[in-house]
């Protein structure tokens, strides 16, 4: 398994999907501050040795890479840029991940709207479930620059058995509806039968 004593990695969204990905960062070595709507979650990871955040804004104060595993759209920008979010507390040269299925448009906003304060973005939705992220197994399509995804490679490795960038900022959103599309094709197919 991948090593990444000392990383600052914050993690918002510790729902059926993070909980287990935030425990897979912290067990291949990241130095995890955790961020949830709910206190449950919370106290259960700072109980293991995670570090509390408060918010999305002080989650992104203490960390270099932020992590975000939340369920839609709304949720995502309310999170990033919201009063207290994330963009608030972003330090210069910080790296934000969001792994959730986000529209597509609204994702390149996103991109935008971090760049323009001197970060990085990827989109990265995962396929997979709650096996895959209890597993580390995940499947990961990436969108935005190849040298960023290069670099936070050991970071995805941790709880993903596939990740590959696809393309640009958007293009991992891309990606997750035509595997969707796939995978209803293919649960309409068995019915039928």
């Amino acid at each position: 398994m991948t090593t990444l004593q000392g990383q600052k990695t914050g993690f918002i969204g510790l729902g059926l999907m993070g909980k287990p990905m935030a425990r897979n960062l912290a067990n291949a070595g990241a130095d995890l501050i955790v961020h949830n709507r709910s206190s449950a979650s919370i106290d259960e990871l700072v109980s293991e040795g995670m570090a509390a955040g408060g918010s999305p804004s002080g989650t992104a104060q203490g960390a270099d890479i932020i992590i975000m595993m939340l369920p839609d759209t709304p949720t995502v920008e309310k999170i990033l840029l919201g009063e207290n979010g994330v963009l608030v507390g972003l330090k210069p040269g910080s790296l934000v991940i969001d792994m959730g299925t986000t529209k597509v448009p609204v994702t390149r906003a996103f991109a935008k709207a971090i760049e323009d304060k001197g970060c990085d973005y990827l989109d990265a939705p995962v396929s997979g479930g709650q096996a895959g992220a209890e597993n580390g197994v995940l499947t990961v399509m990436i969108g935005g620059v190849q040298e960023t995804f290069d670099a936070v490679r050991p970071v995805l490795n941790a709880y993903a058995r596939c990740a590959e960038r696809i393309g640009e900022v958007g293009a991992g959103q891309l990606a997750k509806m035509v595997n969707q599309i796939c995978i209803a094709g293919l649960v309409q197919g068995l019915s039928e039968a």
